[in-house]
């Protein structure tokens, strides 16, 4: 029987709140166990109304009501001082505190980051915790980290990551033994950073890790399938993310423009329309929404602020498997 899992979410995060947040817990409900239930924080008289148009969630959502909302443009200074009893706050005190198993947000990111480090603090061993996310390709997936979180990295830091990011591609997407790479300018041992070239000497000298060091990957290796975990500073991490995020954009818009201008195209939809739909099935971006904020005493999800209800109840379903498959107790031992 599964263990039961209390996930805390924060209802007034992100540009569709609280409507996304209600209705993508209503489709992660769909593909959890019955033990699975939520804390919701927010404002009851936004969120209440809500929550009764759903039957799958009577007895399975409790409300927790404040008024106080962390806003997008919140540094995460004043976030710490000023946000004390905000929605997003609360729902990591109840990981904190041991009301719930895990926390998702889909609110200001740098607020989110402040908030949960100086809550739970980091796991003894990790200096920095960092953004990890999957990352799409022809094989599956695979894992990059740092997202964001650390602009500047030195070799120990990516070392970590290291450790952090194949234990999240055991947890997340069932790779045994994880291939992990540390994004680079080129393969040669020679080139790089020296912190870089450092990390790979640490990496390439650890005979006792449970994955398997490959060198360093490029650019084309993040769509590839070329390694499980792709490591690399939060500054490059968020740059490249944010490319093949665009990228894919593009080239969504591109096809259905070029479908659209030709009656040529038209005419073969017919044809083409499940190979179509299995395409933007696979590299849907809201499928692999949910990156963790991997390193901390607990676990805490940032879904992407403009997500709707498919993204967030991705982001939902990671939390679940980070949190029943004991990812921070996995990474406590392994570092």
């Amino acid at each position: 029987m599964s263990k039961a899992i209390v996930i805390a979410l924060d209802g007034m995060g992100g540009d569709n709140a609280p409507d996304s947040v209600i209705k993508g817990a209503v489709l992660a409900l769909k593909k959890l166990p019955n033990g699975v239930a939520f804390k919701i924080y927010g404002d009851e008289t936004k969120l209440k109304p809500l929550i009764n148009q759903h039957n799958s969630l009577q007895g399975r959502m409790e409300i927790i009501h404040t008024e106080e909302v962390v806003l997008p443009e919140d540094k995460p200074s004043f976030a710490l001082r000023k946000r004390k009893k905000s929605s997003m706050k609360l729902a990591i005190d109840a990981v904190r505190d041991g009301d719930a198993d895990a926390v998702v947000s889909s609110g200001n990111t740098g607020a989110l980051m402040a908030l949960s480090l100086f809550t739970l603090r980091t796991i003894e061993g990790v200096s920095r915790p960092a953004i990890c996310a999957p990352v799409p390709n022809p094989k599956g997936a695979s894992v990059m980290l740092d997202l964001g979180a650390n602009v500047e990295c030195d070799a120990d830091n990516l070392v970590q990551f290291a450790v952090m990011g194949s234990d999240y591609a055991r947890t997340v997407l069932g790779v045994k033994r994880p291939t992990v790479g540390l994004l680079n300018i080129g393969t040669e041992e020679l080139k790089g950073r020296d912190e870089i070239r450092l990390a790979a000497e640490i990496l390439k000298n650890k005979k006792d890790a449970d994955f398997e060091y490959t060198g360093f990957v490029e650019g084309d290796d993040l769509v590839n399938g070329r390694v499980d975990v792709i490591v690399t500073d939060g500054f490059t991490g968020n740059i490249a993310l944010k490319t093949l995020e665009g990228l894919a954009k593009t080239m969504a818009r591109s096809l259905k423009s070029s479908i659209k201008s030709s009656p040529l195209a038209w005419f073969g939809m017919p044809f083409l329309s499940w190979a179509l739909l299995s395409f933007k099935r696979k590299f849907d971006p809201r499928r692999y929404d949910g990156a963790v904020l991997a390193g901390l005493n607990g676990v805490v999800v940032k879904g992407h602020g403009g997500t709707d209800a498919i993204g967030f109840a991705s982001a939902i379903q990671v939390a679940y498997q980070i949190a029943s498959q004991d990812y921070a107790g996995q990474l406590k031992r392994h570092l």
